[in-house]
């Protein structure tokens, strides 16, 4: 629970100068309601313990109380679309096999050879049976026995009960979702708010256009932590600060299980002195740097070169720009989109690891999963699309999963936003680093800035004690 606010000020705690709200106000087009109601919650100012990061122990209490309780993003309908299509999906010590059916619902079994134990998969595709590489033990896709082998010498096994194990399944807006445990709360109580706010921008529309991973030397929570909050932007993202609110973003409090940083875009930072610098140059840096704009402009209509009209900010030049293109790209009506949904950067997280951006922009999608204990992880990018009006979803692609020795920005499908992961990376491994080697072994959270990291650890113990 959280404790009382000792100062009596910490709720109000926020950058001098335009907060989210104001920002909001002075657009042409409001978004919707929710995202302009602060709903943000002090939750202490108590330090972490380090040792979260690094500890063997902790991280086997995770995996033994929290990842098999929690619903986990697995995969997405269009990696997926036809009956027989499978997804192998792996964490924590598990690994299960995502499987569309016959009649286009989908079951995940444990990806387990009921045998030997051998893993029936490691890839993912089209299948009509499961055939295990080591003895040829073979399961149809519903998960029932096909056959074995030399099955004379098994008398001692019945079909039903080498039936494969089943985990539980979810699916919304696109995704995929599977869990160990058979009870708890459905996807929509545990997604909360998110179906009544991503309604409108419906990810079940779009399908992935990228998708990139990498395995990083750090802990799975050190490397989310990263992208759970702006306020590091200016230290290490000195290129977006010509058009970037880092220190005006809002962070929400939202669920049990989700939390939102609303970033806002086309605006200077506070970090960046404003004398005299023109709102021509916030646009023209926001089109050169901004990881989700680029592709959405076409360079044959000259959409790159955006002009700002005389009594016209950079939000309100960049909205307007943006809703045409995304007219010419996609078809629909985006007169009334407001500028925020076409810009800004709307990063919720569902605990434990999924991170879609809200908006009608190209959305980013991050995954982090422990590869394969404390010391490492794998990062997943995914980009999702607007399927154009009219047109049928195209199937899924497959990841590219980089090598240890190339980099973000070797991933030329994430066009700029490559080099910005790139930047974050040493911090990563430097921090894993450091908490092993810190001599008060106390992690310091920001009330405001970093309320999400604080609100991820709180629901953390929540599982970790039950």
């Amino acid at each position: 629970m959280a404790e009382a606010d000792p100062r009596g000020q910490l709720e109000r705690a926020r950058c001098p100068g335009p907060g989210w709200e104001d920002i909001l106000a002075a657009d042409d087009i409001q978004p919707p309601a929710f995202m302009a109601k602060d709903s943000y919650e002090y939750l202490g100012s108590e330090p972490i313990d380090a040792a979260r990061y690094y500890d063997p122990e902790f991280f086997r209490a995770e995996c033994d109380r929290m990842w098999p309780n929690v619903w986990q993003f697995a995969t997405r309908e269009e990696d997926m679309p036809e009956p027989g299509d499978y997804v192998t999906y792996d964490n924590a010590g598990r690994s299960y096999l995502i499987v569309r059916q016959e009649d286009g619902s989908v079951r995940a079994f444990h990806n387990v050879c009921l045998h030997r134990g051998r893993k029936l998969k490691t890839d993912c595709g089209s299948a009509e049976k499961f055939v295990c590489p080591f003895h040829a033990f073979t399961w149809n896709t519903d998960g029932t026995l096909n056959s074995i082998p030399c099955r004379w010498d098994f008398g001692h096994l019945s079909d039903d009960a080498m039936k494969l194990p089943e985990a539980s399944v979810a699916q919304w807006g696109g995704y995929i979702f599977v869990r160990e445990a058979d009870e708890g709360p459905v996807i929509e109580e545990f997604l909360a708010p998110l179906p009544e706010f991503f309604a409108q921008w419906r990810h079940e529309d779009c399908t992935t256009v990228a998708w990139v991973g990498k395995v990083v030397d750090a802990n799975w929570k050190i490397t989310m932590e990263a992208f759970m909050e702006s306020y590091h932007a200016y230290a290490t993202h000195p290129q977006l600060m010509p058009f970037t609110g880092d220190a005006n973003a809002a962070y929400h409090v939202l669920g049990e299980h989700v939390n939102v940083n609303y970033t806002p875009f086309g605006t200077i930072s506070p970090h960046v002195a404003r004398h005299e610098l023109p709102q021509q140059w916030i646009v023209d840096e926001f089109v050169k740097y901004n990881g989700r704009s680029a592709d959405n402009y076409d360079p044959e209509n000259d959409q790159f070169n955006i002009a700002v009209p005389d009594g016209l900010t950079a939000r309100q030049a960049l909205g307007q720009a943006m809703r045409a293109s995304s007219e010419r790209a996609f078809g629909g009506d985006y007169s009334q989109v407001s500028e925020s949904e076409l810009l800004d950067a709307l990063v919720y997280n569902v605990f434990p690891n999924f991170a879609p951006w809200g908006g009608f922009m190209p959305n980013i999608v991050y995954r982090w999963r422990p590869w394969p204990d404390q010391d490492r992880c794998l990062m997943e990018v995914r980009v999702l699309a607007r399927v154009p009006q009219g047109q049928p979803r195209p199937a899924g692609i497959s990841m590219h999963m980089l090598s240890d020795d190339e980099k973000w920005a070797d991933a030329p499908e994430l066009g700029v936003l490559g080099g910005v992961v790139d930047q974050d990376m040493e911090n990563m491994m430097l921090t894993h680093e450091g908490l092993k080697a810190s001599k008060n072994q106390r992690v310091e959270l920001g009330d405001y800035q970093e309320v999400r990291i604080r609100h991820f650890h709180q629901v953390l113990d929540r599982y970790l004690n039950r």
